[in-house]
């Protein structure tokens, strides 16, 4: 079994086992993707990200 989640009416995640939340659509895996060092896109997946600035050290600094 795998831990799925789908959303509330407040946008909040309820986790679960089932597949199918109550209104029959499909849920959610809590599960990251799988990393494999031997990625071949990784170079094409930071190219994109730095020319749209969603690299981590394109954003703006965290103010605490």
């Amino acid at each position: 079994m795998y831990l799925m989640y789908m959303l509330d009416e407040n946008g909040d995640r309820v986790y679960t086992f089932r597949k199918l939340d109550n209104d029959g659509k499909p849920t959610l895996s809590a599960h990251p993707a799988r990393f494999s060092p031997e990625d071949k896109y990784s170079k094409h997946r930071v190219a994109i990200k730095r020319r749209f600035n969603l690299l981590p050290i394109q954003q703006p600094p965290i103010k605490y």
